[in-house]
């Protein structure tokens, strides 16, 4: 009697367990975004919220949980109750930078990949009066001296892929950490440093205003904004680069769940809607499940301890 009883309570749990991942969400759902309002995380987050809510009918509500180069709000995520209600924005910086160099708290192991939906593609842009004009003639030039490369700051993904390439190319670049990415684009324009690492979206207005010359593109293939600009891998260094956008959440959540979210992001990501606005927005909409998500972000992990030890940062604020 004993025994039946306990698999009746069994198969009741499981049963109540499965009713209630197929009444999620139930109530509304937070996203911890882990910088300030008004970034492009935070940006394109708000964009996933609105389609979300529309495709579904639910409530997300996006909270903003700067500090820490992102890990407080990334911990905030990864150390909520794994029931679903409490997610992240998942970014390259605090996820796989920020534990290489310590002080997160945190490790990729940590954390639940839901689905990535965006990217920030990358591009490499001489510099005014910069003594090169084109990819060939920057890699000859690499190749006896040493061009001030400026990036966003120090430990950054801007530097990372800078630092990256350069290893890749076997040449030497001199980094020029600035702080965020305005004040490199004011040096580029200025003529103080000789190339930076920019954002399609910003190389293509000053390009066009004849500020900046786009030398090369972080990607397999050319992009539709740059028809004319080769990529690395084309000329021969396997290397690509992108910064990206997707949503985590903490381990431990219900498969049912799990399933649900990775689902909703996949019809996200796949919105028309949604991918006109964030093509606007200059992001670069890419879909990839939960277990792509991941491997991306190993794969970068392994590229960033590589430069951070060469550059003495590894485990630095631990």
């Amino acid at each position: 009697m004993l025994k039946t009883t306990f698999i009746g309570a069994a198969v009741a749990a499981i049963t109540a367990g499965a009713a209630l991942a197929q009444d999620y969400p139930q109530r509304p759902v937070q996203v911890v975004v882990p910088y300030s309002a008004d970034g492009s995380t935070d940006l394109s987050m708000r964009v996933v919220a609105d389609t979300f809510e529309r495709l579904f009918d639910g409530t997300m509500v996006v909270r903003n949980q700067p500090g820490g180069g992102g890990a407080i709000g990334s911990s905030a995520t990864i150390n909520a109750r794994p029931d679903g209600y409490t997610l992240g924005a998942g970014a390259q910086g605090p996820l796989v930078i920020k534990p290489l160099i310590g002080g997160a708290g945190y490790t990729l192991d940590d954390v639940e990949f839901i689905g990535l939906y965006a990217r920030s593609l990358q591009v490499m842009v001489g510099c005014a009066d910069a003594p090169f004009e084109d990819y060939d003639s920057f890699i000859d030039y690499a190749g006896e001296n040493a061009p001030q490369v400026g990036n966003s700051g120090a430990g950054g993904a801007n530097q990372i892929s800078a630092e990256a390439f350069a290893d890749a190319a076997g040449i030497s670049i001199e980094s020029v950490p600035f702080n965020g990415s305005s004040e490199a684009r004011t040096a580029c324009i200025g003529g103080h440093i000789d190339a930076m690492v920019a954002s399609p979206a910003e190389a293509k207005s000053a390009s066009d205003a004849g500020q900046m010359t786009p030398l090369f593109v972080m990607e397999d293939e050319r992009i539709d904004l740059f028809p004319d600009t080769p990529t690395a891998v084309e000329k021969g260094v396997d290397f690509t680069w992108s910064s990206w956008k997707g949503l985590i959440g903490p381990k431990g959540m219900d498969e049912e769940t799990l399933a649900w979210l990775r689902d909703a992001v996949e019809q996200v990501a796949n919105d028309e809607q949604f991918r006109e606005t964030l093509t606007d927005m200059g992001e670069f909409v890419t879909y990839e499940s939960g277990e792509e998500f991941e491997a991306r972000a190993r794969r970068d992990m392994e590229t960033t301890e590589a430069v951070l030890e060469k550059l003495g940062m590894l485990g630095m604020n631990d």
